[in-house]
């Protein structure tokens, strides 16, 4: 198969029919073979309805339905594990992103060699608030993550296959996948500008409560990604480090004490505490970094979505 493409919603019943129109026309003119995986994100409107009547006339239509609202990032990692084709697309389903995109987009990956390419709206047509926001935060994981993107947030992305096999999403973490792709050591990553529409039905889906789980999850990802498997490597150094300072202060105190000045109480000295605290604090650490060192050679993640049903997918294929 050549392209799957995997579109995540939420309550989008209005653009659905007009988006999956619009796909199939690019594909059918291109003569890709393909797939459209729906992932319903636990939508309270009729959106799952209006796929199960798309998947009556086109087979190569599959559904994935959250029994409630995970997120973004939950419904991309369930589509991505049903993809068949070679290479994966992303695409948001309020029709702000065009099919019209995907035959250069498959073009890049499978000729040019890229593992991954992220769409860049270079023009926007966005509220002042979230496209401002948007600049801010692009800057910033920028410069974290050293991946020379202008737009990390954009749904619409083009993947090899093997990419998407091989990295996990969660949290808010939709946003950082081309961070996530380069530390699962995927680094042939490209933009391309693509077109941005105006929202043509229903409202966005943005918040600021989005945009600041978005950086916890950028230091979560970091963090996971350097540490995940070596957490004794952080916490065992910074533990070591203030465990020394404390002791390196009570040997101070000690030496003071006995040679200069005798007739004064270690513990009415305010340093006194100042080191004990640090040799309290060095140890703790230390014990987390090695408890956490048990726990992850010891044990595996995994995340599971409660899905309420599948359309054309594995042993569920047809069922409703």
């Amino acid at each position: 198969m050549d392209i799957s493409v995997v579109v995540p919603l939420y309550n989008e019943e209005e653009s659905l029919k007009e988006l999956n129109d619009w796909i199939v026309r690019v594909m059918q003119s291109n003569h890709f073979s393909y797939e459209i995986v729906y992932v319903d994100d636990g939508s309270g409107d009729k959106s799952w309805e209006v796929i199960e009547k798309m998947a009556l006339t086109n087979p190569n239509i599959k559904g994935i339905r959250f029994r409630r609202n995970y997120g973004k990032s939950a419904a991309l990692n369930e589509g991505f594990k049903v993809t068949e084709g070679d290479v994966v697309i992303t695409m948001d389903a309020d029709l702000q992103d065009s099919p019209d995109e995907i035959p250069e987009l498959h073009r890049m990956v499978t000729e040019d060699g890229y593992d991954l390419v992220s769409g860049w709206k270079k023009k926007r047509h966005d509220p002042f608030i979230k496209r401002n926001t948007s600049k801010f935060y692009n800057w910033t994981t920028r410069k974290f993550s050293g991946i020379k993107l202008h737009d990390f947030n954009c749904g619409l992305k083009a993947y090899r296959n093997e990419v998407v096999k091989s990295i996990e999403v969660y949290g808010e973490m939709h946003r950082y996948i081309p961070v996530i792709a380069k530390w699962a050591g995927f680094r042939n990553i490209g933009e391309k500008v693509v077109q941005h529409q105006k929202r043509k039905y229903g409202v966005t889906k943005f918040g600021l409560d989005r945009f600041i789980k978005g950086y916890l999850d950028l230091l979560s990802i970091t963090f996971v990604s350097k540490f995940g498997q070596r957490p004794m490597h952080l916490f065992g150094a910074l533990g070591s480090l203030i465990f020394f300072a404390g002791f390196v202060i009570a040997v101070y105190l000690a030496y003071t004490k006995f040679f200069v000045y005798d007739y004064v109480k270690m513990t009415d000295r305010p340093l006194f505490y100042f080191g004990l605290l640090a040799m309290i604090l060095g140890t703790q650490l230390f014990m987390t970094g090695f408890i956490a060192d048990l726990i992850s050679r010891n044990s595996t993640t995994n995340k599971t979505y409660q899905i309420k049903t599948k359309l054309n997918i594995g042993s569920e294929k047809g069922d409703k």
